[in-house]
């Protein structure tokens, strides 16, 4: 029971370091500017919605990846890793992304699958975070993963809901030293990804 607590706790810290609700909330209010309070809320129950299919796919199907492709589970955390640790890495540097920021009163709401839902949400890193917990995991655990990302996803929808609230109250200073916080996290994240992967290549 201790193993599966403390499992859920390093899945929630990975998904929301390299997720970051708090500093996305800049870019939904970016993207949204001009909607009504309806389209928003359309928009981030899209983007939530789209991006946790799109990791539990791979979340599930991720030993069969591996099999269809013949990547070893080594070889793919030395890869993710090194990603995981660029992604914050360049959090930590404050490079933003290359988003296109929509200026039109008018709002496509397609902007919830690109960029919010991808690659916003689900991204490269989330995803490679997620199938990194999975990859040599039981129904169980993965299970849990799913869950945990589910969760996620709904914090992010409610922080897109307060996004206006939250930067008027915290301002964005402190949004950007809370991305710094995660970016670190994320790398270290990344590295530990890169050792599991050697020690498994040599059976350290």
């Amino acid at each position: 029971m201790d193993n599966l607590l403390t499992f859920s706790i390093t899945v929630f810290t990975g998904f929301f370091a390299i997720m970051n609700p708090l500093s996305n909330m800049p870019v939904f209010l970016s993207l949204v500017e001009g909607a009504d309070r309806q389209t928003q809320r359309n928009i981030g129950k899209r983007a939530t919605f789209t991006a946790f299919i799109i990791v539990t796919i791979f979340l599930v199907l991720g030993k069969f990846i591996f099999l269809l492709f013949g990547i070893t589970i080594p070889a793919f955390k030395i890869t993710g890793g090194i990603l995981v640790f660029v992604v914050g890495f360049d959090m930590l540097q404050s490079k933003k992304s290359n988003v296109k920021h929509l200026k039109e009163t008018h709002i496509d709401e397609n902007i919830a699958i690109s960029p919010l839902a991808i690659p916003i949400l689900a991204g490269p890193g989330t995803i490679v975070t997620g199938m990194n917990f999975v990859s040599n995991a039981g129904y169980i655990k993965i299970g849990i993963v799913i869950l945990i990302f589910a969760a996620m996803c709904l914090m992010t929808y409610f922080t897109f809901m307060l996004s206006e609230l939250f930067i008027k109250k915290i301002g964005n200073n402190v949004i950007s030293v809370i991305g710094k916080i995660m970016g670190l996290i994320i790398a270290i994240i990344g590295t530990d990804m890169i050792i599991q992967g050697i020690k498994i290549s040599f059976s350290l």
